[in-house]
């Protein structure tokens, strides 16, 4: 089991550049990946992404990848060609406003076009240098989820045991229900008719009782959700939005106890597995 939350940094430097790789996530219900790379490596964005996404299944994931040059690859290029044609239009412009002096070459030079900049990045090579940094990065940021999805592990298996413990709670009432419909059956009519009490309708009017709340029903696809809920957080290593399904059908099965309860023990056990499957459900939301 792992969570969806996790973090790591990784920085290294080189003779070329300065290379730090962040990773940072938050609970989502589907994996929302986003890759950040400066303008000139946006061709590996693809690269990046089909990595984390082998790794990823849930969660809003953030990728800071950042590289800050120790060596410039800049070039700068002369267009003489548009040098000249300034030159030559400058020249026009003086003599007709009769100015006798040189153009001066800083104004030339100054011109759009004159002088262009182009960076030589070789983005194989960025590759190359990021891939080792990213890697580490990618690896820390998993066992980080690792680790928290251990104590999320812990916490949810501890309030699976609660509500086991409550089902068998219902469990053993379930039978008892039929001798505390008789017995309150039995004392009304004994209330009303004193010792004149027909049991064959005492114990039609118990059968109706229990036809009408009997929880048995419950108890069983309980006890099958809560099998099904262990299974998922033993054997699966993704089981997040399973147990959020599971959450949503035990809690019905809880509620429809509730609602034919007739016991005090039980209640108080109702109000204990709603609590229970409401810390599970918020916990799950946390698991990839």
């Amino acid at each position: 089991m792992t969570s969806m939350t996790g973090y790591a940094y990784t920085e290294k430097t080189n003779e070329k550049a300065q290379i730090s790789v962040e990773l940072k996530s938050v609970n989502s219900r589907f994996l929302d990946l986003s890759i950040n790379l400066p303008p000139f490596l946006n061709p590996l964005e693809s690269f990046f992404r089909s990595l984390v996404s082998e790794k990823i299944t849930r969660g809003k994931v953030d990728v800071y990848i950042k590289v800050r040059e120790l060596q410039s690859s800049n070039v700068v290029v002369a267009d003489t060609q548009a040098a000249v044609s300034y030159m030559e239009a400058l020249k026009k412009i003086s003599e007709a406003c009769g100015y006798e002096k040189e153009v001066p070459l800083s104004l030339i030079v100054s011109q759009p076009g004159v002088l262009n900049i182009t960076s030589g990045y070789d983005v194989e090579l960025y590759k190359e240098m990021i891939l080792p940094v990213f890697n580490e990065s990618l690896d820390k940021y998993l066992a980080d989820c690792v680790r928290e999805g251990a104590n999320l592990s812990e916490d949810l298996f501890r309030k699976l045991s609660k509500l086991d413990e409550c089902a068998e709670c219902f469990a053993k009432w379930q039978p008892e229900m039929e001798s505390h419909f008789k017995e309150m059956i039995l004392s009304k009519f004994k209330e009303l008719l004193g010792d004149q009490v027909d049991e064959n309708r005492v114990m039609t009017e118990t059968a109706a009782l229990v036809v009408k709340y009997t929880i048995n029903e419950e108890i069983v696809r309980l006890k099958s959700h809560l099998k099904a809920m262990r299974q998922e957080m033993t054997d699966n290593p993704y089981p997040g939005k399973k147990l959020d399904f599971l959450c949503q059908e035990i809690n019905r099965e809880i509620n429809t106890i509730g609602s034919k309860n007739q016991s005090a023990e039980v209640g108080a056990m109702v109000i204990t597995a709603k609590d229970s499957i409401e810390n599970i459900r918020e916990q799950a939301k946390n698991v990839a």
